[in-house]
């Protein structure tokens, strides 16, 4: 799920997705996702909880719906269900482990469940599904797909739907400034920070701020090692990864700023 921290990137959206989770317990409101919470809830858990011939019924519910949108391709209801019954599918134990990862069969079903998405989106139904928008943002989430310019497009229907959720529009920046996508990603943020409660605002624009900054969330660190400067990512073991260094003499009227890192011997 979104809350593992073993990663920089994620430690660090976290923050950002806490900062909305204050914000919205400020003002009163639910947190992401359905039923509370952006990493709970919604049919890929309730899905997880089923017994007996749940994922049965929830495969015989793909079947019929795939042959009944191969024969209606513009009724949206189908293309609607046929999500809904793949989502479920999805929080199976074959899909998803007890801690939350996703199975390479998991990542196959997300990836159908996206197609079909895409299709029931691209009928223009005049009011899009609000709890699948919100299910679907898990799948293009960095624990799902990972594909940051899909959630974007999905966190747009979201914020359309609750345009007063300060932590839709939080996400919605995020994403848009990990989609490489600056416009959406300014406007999202300051719509965010206007709606934050006052005392909130100032650590959300440095969050985001951040975010714009570095998308990936990963640091890029600086040495100075017989006059040369050395720039690159660190490895597992705090050395700067040979891979990723670039070299160049220091100006000797430049002065510079060192982070120091464990260099092999």
């Amino acid at each position: 799920m979104l809350f593992d921290l073993r990663g920089r990137g994620r430690r660090r959206a976290v923050r950002v997705i806490y900062t909305g989770l204050a914000l919205l317990m400020g003002v009163g409101l639910v947190g992401f996702g359905i039923g509370g919470g952006f990493g709970g809830g919604g049919l890929l858990s309730a899905a997880t909880n089923n017994e007996g011939g749940g994922s049965a019924s929830f495969a015989s519910q793909i079947k019929k719906y795939q042959k009944l949108t191969q024969q209606q391709p513009s009724n949206v209801a189908a293309w609607e269900n046929l999500v809904k019954a793949q989502l479920h599918e999805a929080g199976g134990e074959a899909y998803v482990t007890n801690a939350g990862q996703v199975t390479s069969k998991g990542k196959e079903l997300f990836h159908q469940a996206a197609e079909s998405w895409t299709s029931y989106t691209a009928l223009n139904p005049p009011k899009p599904s609000l709890e699948l928008s919100k299910e679907m943002l898990r799948i293009y989430g960095e624990e799902g797909l990972n594909q940051p310019a899909s959630a974007v497009a999905v966190l747009q229907l979201i914020v359309a739907a609750e345009p007063n959720n300060t932590s839709y529009y939080a996400a919605l920046a995020q994403y848009a400034y990990k989609a490489h996508n600056a416009r959406v990603g300014d406007l999202a943020s300051k719509k965010a920070i206007s709606l934050a409660p006052a005392a909130q605002r100032a650590r959300l624009k440095t969050e985001l701020a951040e975010v714009k900054t570095n998308p990936s969330g990963e640091k890029t660190y600086t040495t100075t090692t017989d006059g040369k400067t050395l720039t690159g990512k660190l490895n597992s073991k705090g050395e700067i990864k040979a891979s990723e260094v670039k070299t160049g003499t220091v100006p000797a009227t430049t002065t510079s700023t060192t982070t120091t890192s464990t260099t092999k011997k």
